[in-house]
């Protein structure tokens, strides 16, 4: 159980860093409580989503995967941070990715942050 708080904590990192660093990935939070909240519920949803459909994804598109030598899972991440925006979005939470491109290079920084800060914390043993 605590790694995946621990898990949900460094996604949260994450997107934090790809609103910093990508325009059209917007946190409008008034207050950085609301803010810090607003991420971590987006970290959750965004787990949520990654563990139920990125599976299932694989399979279906088993074969992009090998025709693109894995590069389509980059336009795979970029469409579930979308969906994770438009979840939000239902759900009142001031969380918006603005467009594609936005989209794809925040899941890049996204996946990198994820995988150094797993990588230094241990949570891939």
């Amino acid at each position: 159980m605590i790694k995946v708080i621990v898990k949900i904590l460094v996604v949260a990192a994450a997107l934090w860093v790809a609103t910093k660093v990508v325009d059209g990935i917007v946190v409008s939070g008034s207050t950085t409580t609301e803010t810090a909240v607003t991420l971590l519920a987006v970290a959750l949803i965004f787990g949520i989503i990654n563990t139920l459909l990125k599976p299932i994804i694989k399979v279906v598109g088993c074969a992009f995967y090998v025709v693109t030598l894995g590069l389509f899972a980059l336009v795979v991440n970029a469409g579930l941070l979308l969906l994770t925006s438009w979840i939000a979005n239902q759900i009142d939470l001031p969380f918006e990715v603005i467009g594609f491109w936005a989209a794809f290079w925040g899941a890049i920084i996204i996946g990198l942050i994820s995988w150094l800060l797993d990588l230094i914390l241990g949570l891939d043993d």
